[in-house]
């Protein structure tokens, strides 16, 4: 794969780094120059990636909804590369976008737990894990938000109060760590991936809903690759003057008209 350089020299560590978004950013990241460690609960999806990216990568299997997962995680890549420059929180589950209504008692509270424990518990632990690393490289933290971070009917209510809990852990991180470390988060909007779902709610998230794009104001449905190089961004020098930012990338849904979706040029 072509080095670009962008990031030459640089060590990251991502999670949910085997699929959809993560794998996207993953790839640019090596295309960049950086060394990689991917954390993942699929082993067989980590074994491919490691095929696929071959040495600039180091993969390891943990579940990041637990402080020995991120132990863990932390551990591997300063033993193989002695550094962590920039640590990317992006492993995420989904509710279904199923309602309050639809959610039954019997499985609402489970439902909760896996989704808070990996959206929002993830991130914090990695965060702590990582932070004394950060420190030494004067390096950036950077999470994957979501327009439900802003917005409703992004997802459920489990789902969106998540990720607005991420707009808040972003805001409050890069308070207490400026000036040492830099804090972020990416926003995308509608991403052509099916994200993973809780055990309590099913195996598999609905697939994208027909025509959606049509009330974007920007109308089409990213791929995840779309993404990666607002990753890039905030781990570069290019972004040196940002923390506290969420880039939101989401086809311009926070400026739709009440009449119409665009001005329509």
């Amino acid at each position: 794969m072509e080095k670009i350089g962008r990031l030459n020299g640089k060590v990251a560590l991502i999670t949910g780094a085997t699929s959809g978004l993560g794998r996207a950013v993953a790839e640019r990241f090596v295309a960049e120059g950086a060394q990689v460690c991917i954390a993942d609960k699929s082993q067989e999806r980590l074994k491919e990636m490691q095929t696929h990216l071959g040495e600039a990568i180091i993969t390891v299997h943990a579940d990041v909804s637990t402080l020995e997962g991120n132990l863990k995680m932390v551990e591997a890549t300063i033993e193989k590369f002695g550094r962590v420059d920039i640590f990317i929180g992006n492993a995420g589950i989904y509710d279904g976008n199923i309602g309050i209504n639809d959610l039954s008692l019997n499985r609402i509270e489970a439902a909760f737990d896996e989704v808070m424990n990996v959206n929002v518990k993830g991130y914090l632990l990695g965060a702590k894990v990582v932070l004394q690393e950060l420190l030494k490289t004067e390096g950036c933290m950077i999470f994957t938000a979501s327009h439900a971070s802003f917005y409703s009917a992004g997802g459920g209510p489990i789902y969106t109060a998540s990720k607005h809990a991420i707009a808040g852990l972003i805001k409050e991180l890069a308070y207490e760590l400026a000036p040492k470390i830099r804090v972020n988060g990416v926003a995308p909007g509608v991403i052509a991936t099916a994200m993973g779902m809780p055990n309590s709610l099913g195996s598999e998230a609905p697939s994208i809903i027909s025509g959606v794009e049509q009330a974007l104001p920007l109308p089409f449905i990213p791929e995840s690759k779309d993404y990666a190089d607002l990753y890039v961004l905030l781990a570069s020098e290019g972004s040196k003057a940002m923390t506290g930012t969420i880039i939101q990338a989401d086809n311009g849904i926070s400026i739709r008209g009440l009449v119409r979706t665009s001005g329509g040029l």
